[in-house]
């Protein structure tokens, strides 16, 4: 039992100090790694800190080359600054020397000039040393002329210049009356002759050319074959030229011409320019007819623009109202008893313009208020009123001065003329107007007539147009289509027929005809 029990121990001892002998090699081997391991990294950081120094020096050293090599460019530099510097002051001291040169003799001449100046100076101041002992010389002389003049006229000087003025006073006083006297007598004889004189040469002077409006206007034709053209299918062309003017086309037998009719020759203007429109053009019916129609209306309306402008540039009136000149163009187709108007008007600012200059009155107001006496007859056939109230209106309106208005008003004696220039007006209004052969009463008779058809028909509610054609012997009237129907259009004619049976006094018979036209358009897209 023990011996067996030993047996195991001894065993284990072995094997005990097998194994720490196995561990104190392994020990030594660590050991002996490790220290070889620190010579080598000992040995590595040696090597590195060798190179390290080796780096720097040389990065040193190449430092110290860099600062030398700048230090030379820097001097070279340095040194070619002041090269340049050094030249260009050498420059510099050459261009103070020339004006250094150049200050020296302008110094020289401005010593020669005040040297001469000074002389000058000296010279003047001796002859103004002279001048002034001559100039006490003769003083001392005259006042002994007139010391002695006192003594032998036993006059002092300011008597003397007194009793000299009051003679010639007397004297002058006396040949002035002699003078206004002689004068005097002279006007008396004179003056019916010198106002005859006057006159007859403003009437000499003014030469201005009268028109003599007429009730009918004549078309040229191409040929005879363009009256069928103006006519259309049906009569349709001229009912639709006619409607739109209010003119009567007359178409008969005279080769190559139509007659236009009416008694406004506005109307009749426009309606002449849109047949020679449409014959240039060769194109005919309704629709072209009212294009035409509304661009000779509207030319129509500039050419009175023009005219009223015309009128007064020819007055030499440059501040006239706008809305004045365009009433005044209107003038230019207003007749008054056959006289054209816009003309009359011009004429009685001519002649009172002359005789203002030759009597020395004010030219200015005389030709403006003879201008514009006449203003109302452009608007008095659409408004209540005489001419000359219109007149007056107009011109106040516009801002014209009291003596302008003041002419107007006077010039038919509705009130007293208490200025010259519309005493002018008043008689230059009757030279115009007396001359033989200036009016006809029996044109401004018949216009009267045919305006007041027109106006009767227009004072019915609803119509759109009413036109006198015809010569008078018919009216036309447009009517509204919607406020009409066709019980209501015979019942208007009637009426109207009926009032002109009861205020007008006409020769023969007045047709009246009412229209009733009614228009639908439609676009296709």
């Amino acid at each position: 039992m023990n011996i067996r029990q030993s047996v195991p121990f001894v065993h284990l001892g072995r094997t005990r100090y097998r194994t720490i002998e196995s561990t104190n090699f392994s020990l030594i081997t660590l050991v002996i790694v490790a220290l070889f391991a620190f010579w080598l990294v000992s040995r590595d950081l040696r090597r590195g800190q060798k190179e390290k120094n080796d780096l720097i020096a040389s990065m040193e050293e190449k430092n110290s080359l860099f600062k030398k090599e700048a230090m030379i460019a820097a001097k070279e530099a340095v040194q070619k600054d002041i090269e340049k510097f050094q030249e260009e002051a050498k420059e510099r001291r050459q261009e103070l020397s020339r004006l250094e040169s150049k200050l020296s003799k302008k110094e020289e001449i401005l010593e020669e000039k005040e040297i001469q100046i000074s002389n000058k100076e000296q010279e003047i101041l001796k002859k103004k040393d002279e001048l002034l002992d001559k100039e006490d010389y003769l003083a001392e002389q005259i006042q002994k002329q007139i010391a002695e003049l006192e003594r032998i006229s036993g006059l002092s000087s300011e008597e003397a210049k007194h009793l000299l003025l009051e003679q010639l006073k007397i004297d002058l006083q006396q040949e002035a009356n002699n003078l206004i006297r002689e004068n005097e007598n002279h006007i008396r004889e004179v003056a019916d002759e010198k106002a005859k004189e006057i006159l007859t040469t403003v009437m000499q002077r003014c030469v201005i050319d009268q028109v003599v409006e007429s009730t009918v206007t004549s078309v040229n034709l191409p040929s005879d074959e363009m009256k069928g053209r103006i006519i259309g299918r049906e009569g349709r062309n001229i009912r639709a030229l006619e409607t739109l003017t209010g003119v009567d086309l007359i178409i008969d037998d005279t080769p190559e011409a139509v007659v236009l009719s009416c008694f406004d020759p506005v109307r009749r203007e426009i309606a002449k320019l849109a047949l020679e429109k449409l014959v240039s053009d060769g194109r005919i019916h309704p629709v072209r007819i009212e294009e035409m129609v509304e661009k000779s209306r509207q030319e129509i309306e500039n050419k009175i623009k023009k005219e009223g402008e015309n009128a007064a540039m020819e007055m030499g009136i440059m501040n006239l109202n706008k809305e004045l000149i365009k009433t005044l163009g209107r003038l230019y187709y207003r007749t008054s008893y056959g006289q054209n108007v816009l003309q009359h008007s011009l004429e009685v600012g001519h002649i009172a313009g002359m005789i203002a200059a030759e009597i020395g009155a004010n030219v200015k107001v005389a030709k403006r208020a003879g201008l514009l006496h006449d203003i109302g007859k452009a608007v008095d056939q659409t408004k209540e009123g005489t001419h000359i109230e219109l007149g007056v209106e107009l011109a106040r309106k516009y801002g014209e001065r009291e003596e302008i208005i003041h002419a107007i008003e006077a010039h038919h004696d509705d009130i007293t003329a208490n200025t010259i220039e519309a005493v002018l007006v008043k008689l230059a209004d009757a030279v115009s107007a007396g001359r033989p052969g200036s009016r006809r009463d029996t044109l401004e008779i018949y216009i009267k007539r045919l305006q007041k058809l027109e106006e009767i028909a227009l004072s019915y509610d609803g119509i759109k147009q009413s036109f006198a054609v015809q010569a008078g012997r018919e009216i036309r009237v447009v009517v509204q289509p919607e406020k009409f129907d066709d019980m209501a259009s015979t019942r208007l004619a009637r009426d109207i027929a009926k009032r002109i049976e009861e205020e007008l006094d006409y020769p023969g018979q007045i047709r009246v005809t009412v229209v009733r036209e009614i228009r639908t358009t439609e676009i296709a897209k």
